[in-house]
């Protein structure tokens, strides 16, 4: 089974159920989470959003596999390729959990597959239990920032498991005010395609700018507003537990520790930016 990976998640999960030698093809994004694909020098395709038909179909496989976020032009592009297509769509962990079994038995390793699941869930379990009788501070989680969008579902979950409380409806989009009546105790930005590059000072003056009531949120006096590096959350793969820790150090430094460098960054200036708005 030769298998064009469409989305960087697919094949984090290839890798993680020792099954990289079934890649016939991936995307660029799959060689910055699985370095090891770079020396094996294969076909790189676009992902989901914008695969074209062109480049698929020079491609030996038996099999693409994509996932969220799709466009019809992409799927319709995909099709045009004639091979057979796993199109995932993960909502929640219990979804990701699902798609990791299927390509697990797709590759013909569903012992794998279930080992890895269950990993996963025995990871959340053990921070759920750390957080438990924990105050729940209120999180803020942004995917993108005009419009305003929270994050998703899966996410939701784990900043419950962090020993969060978050704020708004999975995946809708929010604005300004919404989020200065919410007063969030912390902010965590995690735009999709955007790394950790996400301009953090700027995010906190906009807002400020559009809706003079965020000068006033607990998160921006209390210096509270973060950065979480995009693939450790917006990714439906066992990477999601990277992005957990990294949840557990913002909304519970006082027991998981300070943010580190490569989970992403805390804003250090907010105050300073508040007093050139007065």
């Amino acid at each position: 089974m030769k298998i064009i990976s469409l989305q960087p998640s697919i094949s984090l999960i290839l890798d993680r159920l020792g099954c990289l030698d079934s890649l016939a093809a991936c995307t660029k994004y799959c060689l910055d989470v699985v370095p090891e694909l770079r020396s094996r020098v294969l076909p790189v395709v676009h992902d989901s959003w914008s695969t074209k038909t062109e480049e698929l179909l020079p491609v030996p496989a038996d099999l693409v596999i994509a996932s969220v976020p799709y466009r019809q032009e992409s799927l319709t592009a995909i099709l045009k390729s004639g091979r057979p297509v796993l199109t995932l769509a993960p909502k929640t962990l219990a979804d990701i959990y699902d798609d990791i079994r299927l390509i697990a038995s797709i590759v013909h390793q569903p012992e794998r597959g279930e080992a890895l699941v269950a990993d996963t869930q025995s990871e959340i379990a053990a921070v759920r239990s750390r957080t438990r009788c924990l105050t729940r501070p209120r999180v803020y989680c942004e995917e993108w920032g005009k419009p305003l969008i929270h994050s998703q579902r899966w996410v939701a979950e784990l900043v419950e498991a962090a020993g969060g409380t978050f704020l708004g409806e999975p995946g809708t989009t929010t604005t300004p005010d919404a989020i200065a009546a919410a007063d969030p105790d912390v902010i965590i930005a995690a735009w999709c395609g955007a790394g950790d590059r996400v301009p953090l000072e700027r995010i906190v003056e906009q807002r400020m700018r559009e809706q003079r009531r965020w000068r006033d949120l607990a998160a921006v006096r209390n210096r509270r507003v973060y950065c979480i590096a995009d693939e450790l959350l917006n990714t439906p793969a066992p990477t999601l537990i990277d992005g957990l820790r990294a949840l557990t150090r913002a909304i519970h430094p006082e027991l998981f520790g300070a943010i580190t460098t490569a989970q992403g960054r805390q804003i250090e200036e907010s105050l300073a930016i508040t007093s050139k708005l007065d």
